[in-house]
């Protein structure tokens, strides 16, 4: 099967669409297939794409303004051009909104089938940066995965969210996680004397620094006694978030075995962000044996087995985050229970077993369009 992945961001970027994006296309190679990626350029000087498993079109791209890390893809001839010299059997959009919109254009003008994976609350970015402009997001969603063959929800209530908006054809396809490198034996003691010099115990964050993020959540958790807050990642909020958390240690962007070390060596995860489709770091610290604290929202409704695996609190609600890392602190056997059936819960989600997942929606469409044309 001949695949273009066209994508919002690929590698060297650091986000779900990008990890996403690269594991599709790792396991279509593995599996026999021929994938290409066309994604926007890299800010310069990013380097060449060595770690991509196939060839890679970049498009010229602009940095968004005050989000200088996203980079919006300009028009350009290379798409359309790119899907006609691989001769795709099917366009796989990754998060459609700038360049997937003109990727959908471009395969329905080639006739080729298209499948739309939604990734991103757009909805829920246009109430935090504009305070409105809800409804207008609804119907840029519903106008772009409508004219897809078929639309891909990462979670149950992602899937909801595009049924109740109207939008056509919708079914589930989650994320894998990466059971190898996200493991509890690369939890580190030498890195735990160093991020809590004073033996506490570690709370982390991992992911963007961004107001959607609502990492100020965790304020109170920086006044509990023994308790040391260690946020990872990097963004627009940096700067207000080392006020907004006392004596957070604030490590950075961190990838690869360097990450994978960091989420083992906590001693509870806590996501603050309400507007997840799905939530791909729960679903790391559950692979690297670490209990969680979300909110009841999106995606971890469908991760966070609550009283299980770790506690969901409601979203928004700073006491309540507050509540429920004193609570999981201060009972050592339950985070450990919690911990334990998180890794057991995800060993089976890996990237190979949600890839063959994708495969056979890539044949159904196949099929569906061979139908179409035979009738």
């Amino acid at each position: 099967m001949r695949v273009v992945i066209v994508t919002e961001s690929f590698p060297p970027d650091v986000n779900g669409v990008a990890h996403c994006a690269l594991q599709t296309a790792r396991h279509l190679v593995e599996r026999g297939h021929h994938p290409l990626v066309v994604a926007p350029a890299p800010a310069p000087g990013s380097g060449p794409d060595t770690d991509a498993p196939c060839p890679v079109v970049r498009t010229p791209s602009l940095p968004l303004p005050g989000y200088p890390q996203v980079r919006v893809a300009l028009p350009s001839r290379r798409l359309a051009a790119a899907l006609a010299e691989h001769r795709a059997d099917l366009v796989h959009l990754a998060s459609p909104f700038v360049l997937g919109v003109r990727g959908m254009a471009a395969a329905a003008r080639l006739g080729i089938p298209a499948v739309a994976i939604y990734q991103t609350d757009l909805a829920g970015y246009a109430r935090t940066y504009m305070g409105a402009g809800e409804a207008a997001a609804w119907r840029r969603i519903r106008s772009v995965h409508a004219a897809a063959d078929r639309t891909l929800a990462p979670s149950s209530a992602a899937l909801g969210d595009l049924e109740a908006h109207g939008v056509p054809r919708v079914r589930l396809w989650p994320r894998g996680v990466d059971t190898v490198r996200f493991r509890p034996e690369h939890r580190d003691e030498a890195l735990r004397r160093e991020l809590a010099p004073g033996g506490e115990l570690i709370i982390g964050y991992v992911g963007r620094l961004a107001p959607e993020k609502q990492v100020e959540l965790l304020a109170g958790a920086c006044g509990l006694e023994g308790v040391k807050v260690v946020v990872v990642g990097d963004g627009p909020s940096h700067a207000h978030l080392t006020e907004a958390l006392p004596g957070a240690v604030f490590l950075g962007r961190r990838t690869g075995h360097d990450l994978a070390r960091i989420f083992a060596s906590l001693d509870l995860f806590v996501h603050t962000g309400p507007f997840e489709t799905f939530c791909q770091t729960v679903q790391e610290a559950m692979a690297s044996g670490v209990p969680v604290v979300a909110p009841a929202a999106g995606g971890p409704l469908d991760l966070v087995a609550h009283g299980r695996t770790g506690l969901l609190v409601p979203p928004c609600d700073a006491g309540a985050v507050t509540r429920a890392v004193r609570a999981l602190a201060a009972d050592p056997a339950r985070r450990s229970a919690f911990g334990a059936a998180a890794r057991t819960l995800v060993e089976g989600r890996t990237w190979a077993a949600v890839g063959d997942q994708l495969i056979a929606h890539y044949d159904d469409v196949l099929a569906a369009r061979r139908a179409v044309v035979a009738a």
